[in-house]
């Protein structure tokens, strides 16, 4: 039996910079996420940091969990671009 990709938002705590925080993403997200922090070998809680920084830089913010969704998107949509330039 399979499990749906359509899942509501499922709430994890995280630390950041030392704060304590909860954030609510998808679980196909949380396993994406998971994937690219193991992929980089670093802890899940250095990744979100990482992408919170660089969300905190935009000039209209979005909110934590909206910053990782666009994140993974431009991630992907990044490794999709490197295998097309790979196969030539």
């Amino acid at each position: 039996m399979s499990t749906s990709p359509y899942h509501p938002p499922v709430k994890h705590s995280v630390e950041i910079a030392g704060h304590k925080t909860s954030i609510s993403l998808e679980p196909v997200f949380w396993n994406l996420l998971r994937d690219a922090a193991a992929k980089r070998s670093l802890p899940l809680n250095a990744l979100i940091a990482d992408i919170d920084a660089q969300r905190i830089l935009a000039d209209t913010p979005p909110g934590l969990a909206s910053a990782i969704r666009i994140w993974l998107t431009l991630e992907a949509a990044r490794l999709h671009e490197a295998d097309l330039e790979r196969a030539g």
